[in-house]
């Protein structure tokens, strides 16, 4: 027959020794503060990683740099979402890197960029900063991104960079650079380089003088260089087995020959049926006609004015449709342009279901 038994033989917690308890206690607290802690640490990285797939680069070494030169890195990002995108700020880890932003506020498929400038009148030696970028919409998060680079004390240039400034699509220019090495009479440039075919360099004779050693380089952008922003880098080779090579910048602008703005057009939040109408501006910078646009989606319409001119207003119509829809369309502006030159936008936009 089974017993009841009594209640003072039941197993009650209280009957284990009080160490194990505790102990037992301990294991469940650190057991649920490695899952809080977990649980924290994934989802920081989820909010980074969405951020950090906007940039196309979060790390950038500047390599050995002249005292006084002109350094600076764009770290370009896009936003890749329908939601606006917002940089609350940008602070630098080192004095040596001073950070901006071009745009804090971008809409969907609008680019942007964090520029990092290299503070080399007021620094020397290796230096390194960690550039955090903060974000508070449409969620916070935080993009740390790494500079380096090392500022050399017995190289300057005059003028500290190649700035061409803004020139027309098809325009040639040269600028002339002098190179002082101080320290040492023997030093010699062997070698300019550069990534960019779009660049010509012609290096004179070194000038000596006791301790000193002076170079004249004329730097030339060639017509054929494509249109947008010139970043460029070039590399002066010298016989300096410590440092054999120097970095120098190159910047300016080739103006667009034709232009789309905006470029990224935002539709917003359509309701079933809808319409919406939006204008573009097409510019040249000469008389043109404006051919044919081309846009793979049908729901989108063009009015599109005669006659050439250098100026043309285009209307564009979007018409939703029943269903829920996220819109991502490439448009194309043909023209009768040598060449038949074109322009490209994009519009993003949503239908509510």
């Amino acid at each position: 027959m089974l017993q009841r038994l009594a209640p003072s033989h039941l197993w009650r917690p209280s009957l284990l020794p009080a160490d194990r308890v505790t102990h037992l206690r301990r294991l469940l607290l650190l057991f649920v503060g490695l899952c809080v802690s977990l649980s924290s640490t994934s989802a920081q990285a989820q909010q980074t990683n969405w951020a950090e797939k906007m940039f196309k680069t979060t790390e950038h070494d500047f390599r050995a740099v002249g005292r006084g030169a002109n350094c600076e890195y764009h770290f370009e990002f896009t936003n890749l979402y329908q939601d606006d995108v917002h940089i609350a700020g940008v602070r630098s880890s080192c004095g040596c890197t001073t950070p901006t932003v071009s745009k804090d506020l971008l809409k969907s498929r609008e680019t942007g960029a964090v520029i990092a400038k290299f503070n080399t009148s007021s620094f020397i030696g290796q230096k390194s900063a960690t550039i955090t970028v903060v974000i508070d919409r449409p969620y916070y998060a935080e993009v740390r991104l790494k500079v380096e680079g090392y500022i050399r004390t017995d190289i300057t240039f005059d003028p500290p960079e190649v700035a061409f400034g803004e020139l027309k699509s098809g325009e040639e220019s040269e600028q002339d650079i002098t190179v002082t090495h101080t320290g040492n009479s023997n030093w010699q440039i062997t070698d300019v380089r550069s990534h960019c075919e779009h660049l010509q360099v012609k290096l004179g004779a070194p000038q000596k003088s006791p301790g000193t050693v002076r170079y004249r380089m004329r730097v030339k952008v060639l017509e054929t260089m494509p249109e947008g922003d010139v970043r460029e880098q070039l590399t002066l080779i010298s016989n300096d087995t410590r440092f054999p090579t120097t970095e120098m910048s190159v910047n300016g602008r080739i103006r667009p020959s034709l232009s789309v703005s905006p470029a990224a057009v935002n539709l917003g939040t359509s309701k079933p049926g809808a319409v919406v109408e939006k204008r573009l501006v097409i510019r040249g910078e000469e008389p043109f006609s404006i051919t044919e646009v081309v846009c793979a989606d049908q729901r989108f319409e063009f009015d599109t004015p005669p006659g050439e001119k250098k100026l043309h207003f285009v209307t564009m119509r979007f018409k939703a449709g029943d269903d829920a829809d996220q819109v991502g369309q490439e448009i194309r502006i043909n023209t009768d342009l040598k060449g038949g030159r074109s322009v490209k936008c994009v519009a993003t936009g949503a239908i509510e279901g």
